[in-house]
């Protein structure tokens, strides 16, 4: 347990912060999820509709330190190149 003035209100913060960067990770999680979703029905129209709003939350995320920047970036990749492999 925190004992001086400043750990209570670092547990405070934490406490708050991580609230808001569950919400941003779930967002992001559930952009992405959409793209994987459209890509396993194979339906090419909406996997890159969603692939449009799937990369600003990825990269939005990575810019937050939600998730690394590297990873958000693989994770694109990835699924851009699902995406190039459902037109052919």
């Amino acid at each position: 347990m925190a004992n001086t003035t400043s750990a209570k209100k670092a547990t405070r913060k934490i406490a708050r912060r991580t609230v808001i960067n569950k919400s941003r990770r779930t967002q992001m999680r559930s952009a992405v999820r959409l793209v994987e979703e459209a890509i396993k029905t194979g339906d090419r129209d909406a996997a890159v509709k969603a692939m449009a709003s799937a990369e600003p939350a990825l990269m939005r995320a990575a810019q937050r330190n939600i998730v690394h920047k590297n990873n958000a970036s693989r994770k694109v990749s990835r699924l851009t190149h699902q995406i190039a492999k459902l037109a052919k």
